[in-house]
């Protein structure tokens, strides 16, 4: 008997456990994300960042959800690339201010035209009339991208 015991209680942690985290994991991003009316980056297609070096809309009709969150595009052949390689994507820190995630690790709103590509990497960041969050990344960005990261995963583990 408790031979069996054992045996159950190695399969439960070996198979349930990490499934289990998995999902949480998954549940986690759509609770953590920036999300507008239930879109990542506010409807922005997070390829176009990539390719044409601009904040371009994406269509209902090139919608995609990845792991609980919805990304569109503004063309099936982005829909495609980002299907491929989704990771490759996504913005940092959830979509949320990368200025505020190193400042103060708080979660700020984003305008989808202010970003930056670095190193592979979308970043997005605050702008307002009366102020723009870029320069001030651009002016500490070691310092501040080492402490976004760190704040960003105390709110998700990838």
């Amino acid at each position: 008997m408790k031979t069996l015991s054992l045996l159950f209680i190695t399969l439960f942690f070996t198979y349930w456990t990490p499934a289990s985290a998995q999902t949480n994991s998954v549940a986690a991003r759509k609770q953590q994300f920036n999300l507008e009316n239930g879109l990542a980056i506010q409807g922005y297609d997070a390829v176009a960042y990539f390719t044409q070096n601009k904040a371009v809309k994406g269509s209902a009709a090139n919608s995609y959800t990845y792991k609980n969150v919805t990304y569109r595009f503004a063309t099936p052949a982005n829909l495609k690339a980002f299907q491929e390689n989704p990771d490759r994507y996504e913005p940092q820190y959830g979509g949320w201010c990368a200025y505020a995630m190193g400042a103060t690790g708080e979660k700020v709103e984003i305008d989808p035209e202010t970003f930056k590509v670095k190193d592979g990497k979308l970043y997005l960041f605050y702008h307002s009339f009366i102020n723009n969050t870029l320069p001030k990344w651009n002016k500490d960005e070691v310092n501040l991208h080492k402490k976004a990261d760190a704040n960003w995963g105390k709110f998700i583990q990838s």
